[in-house]
């Protein structure tokens, strides 16, 4: 009798094929909105910064703002999905975002935008995004893991293609203040349908993950952020995690105002940069397979060329403001955008083996928020020295040579072991 009730039970905590795919779709949902909604300033840069009369590089503190707050609240967002589960941790990400961009509609100085599009909006992009989604998937998936994390790393992407065109349209319409509070009021009342679902099973997660959770909490793992944080490996990734995120984040806030100044047609322009994410995705899966094949260094090399490349083509829509050199950035450097990030996960698995993975990877985001806040904010100050963003992408163009270098020069990675 015991061993029969105990099989129904087992029999009823097996998942059910529409519960997983619940499962991954509402994640991939979730960092579509994160992502996409907080990526729209770089539609938002010109009329907001006409509407506030700041500075561009005032302006573009506020991404600054919002790459320090999603880096620096990563590990506050880990520690929110692993002690209270998907209910509160979606429920506070909801509430922020959409409280962040309904509130900077009202926005009548630039702090206040810092603060609700800037840190609010980091705060709940991060409580949105693949810290959470990893942390449920795994729970439940333990075969073909990396295909069914791509599908809600996808989203970001998705997110990039919908979301700024979309935004585009609106402005077209309304005003800034009135866009920013429909895209707000839209994440708001998403919220009760998220409630809906059976999100304290899906934080529960399988049987398996509860029982190898139990026999890895009772152990010491050999590697943890303490220890890690004392390799020349560890501030090796963190050098190159940094460079790339001051590479990427040079361009990326300030692609749109600077092709609108080039005589692009806004929603084109708009149009191109969400294309730059939907790239991303294909670079991102290619990446993680050639890096098996031909290894990580060379493969990271390739993927900072492409970047680089990419850049000079947008620097020549300085002159020659023609589509193809404007689809040629796109191409070249969307295609690799955030396909660095493979590269340090596999890495940071083979450096730093044991249950502690998740923990040292996180740490690494902060370089991710430093390096984008750097990035964004010294473009912007750029433009307002120079009158142009020349220097701002020699700038970008300089990050990515030096991540790629860290490649070569550290040793730890160059060879791929501890030192």
């Amino acid at each position: 009798m015991a061993q029969a009730t105990a099989d129904r039970t087992a029999s009823s905590e097996e998942p059910s094929q529409a519960f997983l795919v619940t499962l991954v779709a509402l994640t991939f949902a979730m960092n579509l909105i994160g992502r996409g909604v907080t990526e729209t300033f770089a539609v938002f840069l010109l009329p907001v910064q006409n509407g506030l009369g700041v500075s561009r590089a005032e302006i573009t503190l506020t991404y600054s703002v919002y790459m320090l707050a999603y880096g620096l609240s990563a590990p506050f967002a880990g520690q929110l999905i692993d002690r209270f589960g998907a209910r509160i941790t979606y429920g506070f990400g909801l509430l922020c975002l959409g409280g962040g961009y309904l509130l900077a509609g009202f926005s009548t100085t630039l702090w206040q935008y810092c603060f609700t599009v800037g840190f609010m909006g980091g705060l709940g992009a991060a409580s949105l995004g693949m810290i959470i989604a990893s942390g449920l998937i795994s729970r439940w998936f333990t075969r073909r893991i990396g295909w069914i994390m791509s599908l809600p790393y996808a989203a970001v992407g998705a997110g990039m293609l919908v979301l700024p065109p979309l935004t585009q349209l609106l402005l077209a319409r309304y005003d800034w203040r009135t866009t920013h509070q429909v895209l707000g009021a839209g994440v708001v009342l998403i919220l009760p349908l998220v409630m809906l679902l059976p999100l304290e099973r899906m934080t529960r997660g399988s049987s398996a993950w509860r029982g190898l959770k139990a026999g890895t909490t009772a152990g010491i793992g050999p590697w943890t952020v303490t220890t890690a944080v004392r390799t020349s490996a560890f501030w090796g990734l963190f050098t190159a995690y940094l460079f790339t995120s001051i590479a990427a984040y040079s361009v990326l806030p300030h692609t749109v105002a600077y092709m609108v100044e080039r005589g692009i047609d806004p929603l084109l322009a708009a149009s191109a940069f969400g294309m730059t994410g939907m790239l991303s995705f294909a670079g991102i899966v290619s990446v993680g397979w050639l890096s098996d094949v031909f290894g990580r260094r060379q493969t990271a090399t390739i993927t900072y060329l492409s970047t680089i490349l990419g850049i000079v083509l947008l620097i020549g829509v300085t002159r020659w403001p023609s589509l193809v050199l404007v689809y040629g950035f796109v191409l070249f450097f969307g295609l690799m955008q955030g396909a660095r990030g493979p590269i340090i996960v596999a890495m940071v698995t083979q450096l730093f083996p044991g249950g502690g993975v998740g923990t040292i990877f996180g740490t690494l985001s902060l370089a991710m928020g430093l390096g984008a806040g750097i990035g964004s904010w010294a473009s912007g100050l750029l433009y307002t020295l120079t009158g142009s963003y020349i220097a701002s992408f020699i700038l970008a163009i300089s990050a990515a040579a030096a991540g790629m270098a860290t490649f070569w020069v550290v040793r730890a990675l160059r060879e791929e072991r501890i030192t």
